[in-house]
């Protein structure tokens, strides 16, 4: 993780700005959570941001409220879509980092409603 990401660090959740085709900005809160020096969030393959970030991994991210309302400045970032042990990393880091949320609910709707989950990492 760059040190630019550090202020990050003490918020559970973030305002994730994603970029559509046009430029037009998208802020969507995600929850975020930390291994080492690495910091990860997820979302479900159909999502928006996963197909804006998918042509465009080009992110803003500042720290927010639980509703989306940003508490900081925003920082540039991109965000890689992990795949195998790195996806796991991911999943682990955010169910330990919101332990009912993450580690319940969030699974559970995604596998109701039939998403597959996506993890990224912010770089």
């Amino acid at each position: 993780m760059s040190a630019s990401l550090e202020p990050l660090r003490q918020t559970k959740t973030i305002v994730l700005t994603s970029f559509k085709r046009d430029g037009t900005p998208i802020a969507t809160p995600v929850s975020i959570a930390f291994d080492g020096d690495r910091a990860f969030f997820r979302t479900w393959h159909t999502a928006g941001k996963a197909k804006r970030l998918r042509r465009d991994p080009r992110v803003e991210v500042a720290p927010s409220t639980l509703s989306g309302t940003p508490t900081g400045a925003a920082i540039g970032a991109r965000a890689r879509c992990l795949s195998g042990a790195d996806a796991q990393l991911a999943a682990r880091a955010l169910a330990r980092r919101h332990r009912v949320l993450q580690r319940f609910l969030v699974p559970l709707a995604h596998r109701v409603m039939r998403y597959r989950t996506v993890h990224y990492e912010l770089l």
